[in-house]
This record gives structure tokens, sequence and C-alpha cells, in this order.
């Protein structure tokens, strides 16, 4: 298994060279020369542990890791930092059925992925024979930050630059950034909203001027975003996990076909389970939730794309996004990888910020439904879900809760719908309090819900403060420069 850039540069590439990249050369994507397919009902799979599992699904996409490589990586990913055993269980709840990605160090998802990158980037570092140290640079909507930050600290020959929109992340994901420890890891808050920290990002990646520096340095740049191949291929095992414990748990039969509700800004998460879908995994739909910021429910509704609209600031800070960035990665697909095509709707973006799909390919993303919740819809099924269930969910697990009941209203199906349930209520408490800006908020989420505080979050009242970094977007670049060299 090689990777290709899906802007069009011919080179493949092998797996640990595209996590090294993170954006090929040409400003792409890497995306696999080919998806490889899994048999669910192979004996091994409703045996395997996560670990197995992991193993399983991730060794074609890694071809150049040794099983021994492989499985190291593995298991110092997924171990006691996990405060549930089984990493990423699934909650019957009512008739609903919630994957929790949420039990990781730092109380999202993004650490499903993220525990594992630093141990696929040093591994990488060691086959690619790569003497430069490598700086992470990245741009987050509140959770990734904390993830890649608490991956990469003290990682030798690795350093972290994180920034993020100072006004766009929840209270405890910027106290979760702002304490972090770690010698090598820097955040950096801007006067702006996230899809112009992303651009501005993906812009440094092929800046000359940051180049020649980094090459003065004797380093290279890589990402944690999901832009990086390495984030994306460990997310699709979760996917084939939560199928196993529902047949396991007798909920399906083998075989049986599910749907799957995805709260989606970046795309990343919902496309480890398209991947998951075209290996073989037995999914009707992929139902694509978004906030406020409905351009992707737009998107799969009619063919057109379109961020020129007014930016929101919501309750659901993780998915204020308009760009999403691994859209790219399925248009490739729709396109049947054709770079000038793909091109020409990048082009599109960039100066019209905008493209549209051709009858023809829109007729490819039948496997997706989309919808969006507003602020209040969010704040009402955050209460009803507890009402009723006495069961706890954040803002964006809310987003899904609610598209996919607006998918079973107008379409009629009888298939289990697993809910992707991304954060840890305690993440965002002034959502299920309905109000923000209270004192002791953490404790009076536990008081009424009775939910049980994470260590994680209790501890963060006594970390002192060790990032103050606050910038305009114009001078991202000068900020990196200068970090460079510190």
């Amino acid at each position: 298994m090689k990777y290709i850039s899906t802007r069009g540069l011919k080179e493949e590439v092998p797996a640990s060279e595209a996590i090294l990249n993170g954006l090929a050369p040409d400003g792409g994507l890497y995306i696999p020369t080919q998806i490889p397919y899994y048999d669910i009902k192979n004996k091994r799979f409703l045996n395997n542990t996560y670990q197995e599992l992991a193993f399983d699904i991730m060794a074609p996409f890694l071809a150049d890791f040794t099983e021994i490589e492989l499985k190291s990586c593995i298991a110092q990913a997924y171990d006691e930092k996990f405060t549930n055993e089984l990493i990423a269980p699934v909650k019957k709840v009512g008739n609903d059925y919630y994957l929790e990605l949420f039990h990781g160090p730092t109380l999202a998802f993004k650490d499903m992925a993220l525990s594992i990158l630093p141990y696929l980037m040093t591994t990488s570092l060691k086959k690619q024979k790569v003497k430069e140290d490598i700086v992470i640079l990245t741009a987050t909507s509140g959770d990734t930050g904390k993830a890649a930050m608490a991956g990469f600290a003290n990682v030798p020959r690795t350093k972290i630059i994180v920034f993020y929109p100072k006004e766009g992340v929840s209270k405890i994901q910027e106290r979760q950034m702002l304490t972090q420890e770690g010698a090598n890891t820097f955040v950096v808050g801007i006067n702006g909203n996230f899809d112009q920290a992303q651009t501005t990002v993906k812009q440094m990646f092929n800046d000359s001027e940051l180049k020649d520096q980094l090459k003065k340095n004797k380093q290279q740049f890589s990402s944690a975003n999901s832009i990086n191949i390495g984030r994306l291929i460990p997310q699709i095992v979760y996917y084939f996990y939560a199928y196993q414990q529902l047949v396991l748990s007798k909920e399906i039969e083998l075989g049986e076909v599910i749907n799957v509700s995805v709260p989606t800004g970046n795309f990343g998460n919902i496309l480890a389970g398209y991947y998951a879908k075209e290996m073989g995994l037995p999914i009707s739909q992929l139902i694509c939730a978004s906030n406020k910021n409905n351009v992707l429910t737009e998107f799969f509704k009619t063919g057109h794309y379109d961020k020129n609209r007014e930016f929101y600031v919501t309750n659901s800070p993780s998915m204020d996004i308009l760009i999403s960035s691994n859209l790219e990665r399925l248009l490739s697909l729709i396109t049947e990888r054709d770079p000038s095509r793909l091109n020409e709707m990048m082009l599109d973006l960039a100066h019209k910020g905008e493209y549209s799909l051709a009858a023809e390919e829109k007729q490819q993303l039948k496997d997706f439904y989309s919808g969006f919740a507003t602020e209040e819809e969010i704040a009402l099924i955050v209460k009803q879900v507890f009402d009723k269930e006495n069961y706890v969910i954040d803002p964006h697990t809310a987003v899904a809760k609610k598209v996919a009941d607006d998918y079973l209203k107008t379409n009629v199906s009888d298939l289990k719908t697993i809910i992707v349930s991304t954060a840890s209520p305690y993440k965002f408490p002034a959502v299920f309090l309905g109000e923000a800006g209270l004192a002791n908020e953490v404790e009076k989420l536990s008081e009424l819900t009775g939910l049980a505080i994470p260590n994680s979050v209790m501890e963060l009242a006594t970390l002192p403060l060790r990032h103050d970094r606050v910038v305009d977007v114009s001078v991202m670049k000068n900020t990196v420069l200068s970090l460079l060299n510190s």
C-alpha cells in the first residue's frame, strides 16, 4: 500500500513518509492507492480486543511497518491512559446506541488517533532515516490542540505549535491547552476563527521563508490535524469495533446493516466511517450532522459547496468550521481520482469560495444524509436525553442525535443507528446548565446529574497556566519563526 496526493503528484510514497510529511508537497492530501477489504465474518473479528482489531484494520494501510513496530505503537497508545477498558464502548440508551469516544486522557474523540500518532511518527522517523527533527504545526477548533500536545509532550525530536481561536473554544477546552506541560509544547490563541487558523497553517507548510528556516534548524514540518493520514487511519478502527460490540450484545446479527450519525466539522471522523464502509463494514447511511455552520448540509443536499456565508460561534465549537479540509479526500474518490477535476474545484474554492459538483458526481454522495441543529435545538436535545434517560451528552453528540432523529422522521427504516459521541459533557458544562459564565460550573453539572467529575477536569483548577500568547492572524507566520528558534 502506497500513498498519492489528491492534487496529482504522481510519486507514490510509503505510509511512513506520508505521515511525516503531513501534507503532500503539492498542497494536496495523501490518500491510499487502494482501500483494502476486511471480512467481518473472519474468525478473529468477534474475538478481537480493541488493540487486536486495531492491528488487523491498520496493518494493510501501514504496509511498511513491521508487525512488531505496529503492535508496539498500538500497545503504547491504547493502554491504561483510557479510563474504560473497552477503549471505545458502545452504550445503549433507550433506543439509541452511543459510541463513547471520550474515555481518553483529554476527554475527546481526538485521543483515539492522537494517542497513537506520536508513536507512528517516531517510528516513521527511524524508518525513513530522517535526520531532521519534526515540528508539528496544527490548528484546532478546540479538541485536537490539547490531544495533540498531550500526545507529543516531551517526545524526543519533536516540537508542537498549536493555534486556536481565542473566542471560539469552551472555557474547559482553553484551560486544558493553557495548562499543558512539556518543554516542546506551544499553544497560541488567535484573534480570528478556526478557518483562518487552518488556512494559514496549511499555507505555512509551503512557505519558502519558513522552509529556509527549517532547513537551517535541521527541522521539518508535519501535522497533527486530520489532514495527516496518520490521524485518519486509526479512526477507522472504532467503527468496526462498535459494530462488533452490537453483534456481541445481540443487538444485531453479524452482517446486518446499520446507520451511523457523526457530528461533523472538518470531515475527518465521518470520512473514517466512509473508509470503513468501503472496507466492507455494512453501513447504509452515513449521517453528516452539522451545527449552524451548515455548509456541509447544503453540499450534500445540492452538490454545491459555498463558504461565502456568515461564520457563527456556537455552543458546539469544535464544529464551527466552514472549510472542511478532509472533504477533499472524498472528492478525490467520487471524481475517480481525477486530479485535474479536483484542482479545478480547489481553485474555485480558493478564489471564489465555492464550487459545484457535476450531476454524475453528485450521484456518488448517495451514501450520505445531511442535516443540522441550531443552538437552541442542541440545548433542548441535551435536556431531553437527560430528562428521559438520565444520560448526559455533550453538545456535539446532541447534534448527531438530532440529525439522526430527523433522518428517521423522513425515512422509513428499522436499521440500528450508532450515534458517535465525541466528547465528555464536562468539556461543555454550560450547555447542560443553560447559562454560560457560571462559577463552579463543573461542580454544578456533577451535582445536578450525579455524573462523576473526571480526574483530568478536577485537576485543571490547580494547574498553573503555562501559555499566554495571543496574536492576530497576520502575525501567525512570524510567531512560528520565533518559536522555531526557541
